[in-house]
């Protein structure tokens, strides 16, 4: 069993729809995430998944929304 990671994106969010569209997107990914926190003020996604950084990566640019920079910490 692979060990979760933590990925973390600076994504642009202009309003609480935009983040929750990353959040209804990244939970449709299910049980391969166990935890997403989107901050609004923060312009950040912080995803715990056993997933690949580039899966994450590619359902948040699903979205439309722009991604600045991520990284797995």
């Amino acid at each position: 069993m692979s060990s979760e990671n933590h990925h973390h994106f600076n994504v642009v969010m202009s309003c609480e729809g935009c983040s929750n569209a990353i959040k209804r997107a990244l939970a449709r990914l299910g049980s391969d995430v166990s935890k997403v926190e989107v901050s609004l003020e923060k312009q950040t996604v912080d995803v715990y998944s056993k997933l690949p950084f580039e899966t994450i990566l590619e359902k948040i640019k699903k979205t439309g929304k722009e991604v600045k920079s991520g990284e797995t910490l």
